[in-house]
């Protein structure tokens, strides 16, 4: 398959997070801990230039925690302050207050030598679609600030969403901005990785071909994981196992034939949730 996805939204948001970076301390990245590296939008990187950069690798829950420690070392070692999340629990929020107080530390002590006290910090809060970014906005300020949803490109707007004084004197406000992809995928398996978590629409992909590229990568890395969710043993290539899946799921088409799509729908959605287990796709090489 092909994947290309930037909706014209996209385009705006780019520009208007141009405008708004100058006005920013630190900016805040969500990436999702089972796709590190094809989570990460590289736009990011030339806009946040020269901005002390947070990296919060969310959704450990549904990721190989061996393998986030890992990439929280491997981000570590390129200058960033990176922290493992589950933005659902609250002590994991109370560990990324600590590490923004990390963070602007040296900051605020310019700001007191200038004489200028509990100056709120600035931060900007940017993540590609579908990382959880609403969910973690909505947990870290208390109330429902953001609308969330489990489909990409929920959040269309622009808010800034005050909280509290940290540990060390200061608020923060955090400016949300809407999830944003890049205009083209030099690596098409970015582009895979990225629909198979669901950053990418479904309705512009086939997600039958979605689900048989998923059945190999889970045979071949992850062997046992479709028998024991499913309850058979797979047999055969990729299109042989999803229809074995189709009959177990009893996914049926008109006149009894498997129902190929179905069947990928269910693959696809307990693999996004978790329900085959706790799966990173992108391993620290």
């Amino acid at each position: 398959m092909h994947f290309q996805w930037f909706p014209g939204h996209m385009t705006k948001a780019i520009r208007s997070m141009k405008e708004d970076i100058r006005l920013i301390d630190i900016v805040i990245e969500l990436i999702d801990a089972r796709i590190p590296i094809s989570s990460r939008n590289p736009e990011i990187d030339t806009l946040a230039q020269g901005k002390t950069r947070i990296l919060l690798l969310n959704k450990t829950d549904m990721a190989d925690k061996s393998q986030t420690d890992k990439w929280v070392e491997y981000f570590e070692s390129k200058d960033l302050y990176a922290l493992s999340i589950n933005a659902k629990k609250k002590q994991d929020l109370n560990r990324v207050n600590k590490l923004i107080d990390e963070a602007v530390r040296v900051k605020r002590e310019k700001d007191l030598k200038r004489g200028i006290k509990n100056r709120p910090v600035r931060a900007m809060i940017v993540g590609i679609p579908n990382v959880g970014k609403s969910t973690f906005i909505n947990s870290f300020s208390g109330r429902a600030s953001t609308k969330t949803g489990n489909k990409p490109g929920v959040t269309k707007g622009k808010q800034w969403i005050r909280l509290s004084a940290g540990k060390n004197g200061g608020s923060v406000e955090l400016l949300d901005t809407p999830g944003i992809l890049w205009p083209k995928f030099e690596d098409q398996i970015v582009g895979l990785h990225l629909a198979w978590i669901g950053s990418i629409k479904d309705e512009l992909i086939v997600t039958t071909d979605l689900a048989l590229d998923l059945i190999e990568f889970l045979e071949a890395e992850h062997k046992g994981v479709i028998s024991e969710h499913y309850g058979f043993e797979p047999e055969g290539d990729s299109v042989h196992i999803l229809e074995q899946l189709a009959t177990a799921r009893g996914c049926k088409a008109k006149g009894g034939e498997p129902d190929f799509d179905k069947a990928a729908f269910f693959l696809l959605d307990d693999f996004r949730n978790a329900r085959l287990g706790s799966i990173t796709i992108e391993c620290v090489s």
